[in-house]
């Protein structure tokens, strides 16, 4: 059983939802990111998505796109994300690691080797945003091949005719975009996003993470009591950038900012189903 699969196991026997938490690999700096990324798990984190930096993230709005390019600007590349990844698995053996990105990055390295190298960096699958599945077979053959999974994304205009093609051969988890339009800008009714897991669940086994305007515990909760898990990315790339200097540079107090909301998120999420 995969690392994810494990992980998502482990969630419904203790009757409670996951928290996913993405942060753009290398922002605001590599070493201050790869601190970030170590401590998730330790803060509540039981998933980690990894962003892949790009110089154009079509799905993304203002906050994630100036998180990349914070990373790009300080020498972040993919070989670099997957040696980051190498040594986060070094620490952590359990937590399921995720690359989630755009498919230029990984056209350009070759799907073929991008899959081995991240599989034997330790990465568990892949959200590729911008890949649909009728155009995916170049990167899901050697991932299947691999036991890599690759977790394709449900929108809310994917409908009962859209979704058996959305779920059919994918694996990992179904990531239910809550809403249409770019990240970190509004937020789902908590009635569409029950009605949007439910599509979902029609039409597949698979666990659904519903992330796209999670914006604090409240939310996070709401979220966690009809999906297996919530997703969480801007409002902490929020908090990276308000605990920048001027320069760019982090300030001291930039770490232990981003973990005290993942603590608050993760408490949010775990005490959504009691009572």
């Amino acid at each position: 059983m995969s690392r994810i699969a494990s992980r998502f196991a482990a969630l419904k026997a203790e009757g409670r939802a996951g928290l996913v938490i993405y942060l753009s690999a290398g922002d605001p700096d590599p070493e201050t990111s790869e601190r970030l990324f170590q401590d998730l798990a330790g803060a509540g984190a039981d998933l980690i998505e990894i962003g892949m930096p790009f110089s154009d993230p079509m799905a993304d709005g203002p906050t994630i796109q100036a998180a990349g390019l914070r990373a790009l600007k300080a020498g972040m590349t993919l070989r670099k994300t997957l040696a980051m990844a190498r040594r986060m698995r070094e620490r952590d053996p359990d937590t399921p690691y995720v690359l989630m990105g755009y498919y230029n990055l990984i056209y350009r390295y070759g799907a073929d080797a991008f899959v081995k190298d991240a599989a034997a960096a330790g990465v568990d699958g892949a959200i590729v945003v911008d890949l649909p599945p009728e155009e995916d077979a170049e990167l899901a053959v050697p991932a299947r091949a691999a036991g890599f999974d690759l977790i394709r994304l449900a929108t809310p205009t994917s409908d009962d005719k859209r979704m058996p093609i959305v779920v059919g051969g994918a694996s990992g988890f179904i990531y239910y975009v809550a809403i249409t339009g770019i990240t970190g800008t509004r937020s789902a009714a908590a009635a569409a996003i029950r009605e949007g897991v439910a599509r979902v669940r029609r039409h597949t086994d698979l666990p659904v993470a519903v992330g796209f305007g999670i914006k604090n515990p409240a939310q996070a909760a709401e979220v966690a009591k009809v999906a297996d898990a919530a997703v969480v990315a801007s409002v902490l790339v929020d908090r990276i950038a308000e605990n920048l200097n001027p320069d760019g540079t982090a300030k001291p107090g930039l770490v232990e900012a981003v973990l005290a909301d993942v603590r608050a998120l993760a408490a949010g999420v775990r005490g959504a189903r009691k009572g």
